[in-house]
């Protein structure tokens, strides 16, 4: 792996069922496939997990605990804003924004050339908890 890349993201949920059927439509269109996660590791981190892997990388998933699975996600407090994954091409974007709209999924920003560099195209969405995620297509270079 390159320096400086990120190997995985970890996410803790409200729900894991419900937000495992959300990343199980999106991940599954980024090329990510649910990955088998040993009892032993569970059993080491004292909770269920789930995870998806792909060749760039890999998310895994945890249920929230305790007090803190009530609290909301809020991208404008410390932490987390939001999550960017790249596209292979605008019509990639096009297609997740089409397979976003078929599962119900909040789209926060459609589809459109944003002005942040040359050429960058990206929708905008949120998780079942709130996360916001990027699907970008930047050509760079």
């Amino acid at each position: 792996m390159a320096r400086g890349s990120i190997n995985h993201l970890a996410l803790t949920v409200t729900d894991l069922a419900r937000s495992a059927a959300f990343y199980d439509q999106v991940l599954g269109f980024m090329g990510y496939t649910r990955a088998a996660v040993p009892e032993a590791t569970k059993t080491a981190m004292k909770t269920a997990l789930l995870a998806w892997a792909s060749p760039h990388g890999a998310v895994t998933m945890r249920p929230a605990k305790g007090d803190s699975a009530k609290r909301a996600h809020d991208r404008n407090a410390p932490g987390l804003n939001h999550l960017a994954f790249n596209a292979g091409s605008r019509a990639e974007v096009g297609d997740l924004h089409a397979l976003l709209n078929k599962i119900g999924a909040p789209v926060l920003d459609a589809p459109a050339e944003y002005a942040y560099f040359p050429g960058y195209y990206a929708v905008y969405f949120s998780d079942p908890d709130g996360i916001k995620i990027e699907f970008v297509h930047w050509p760079q270079g």
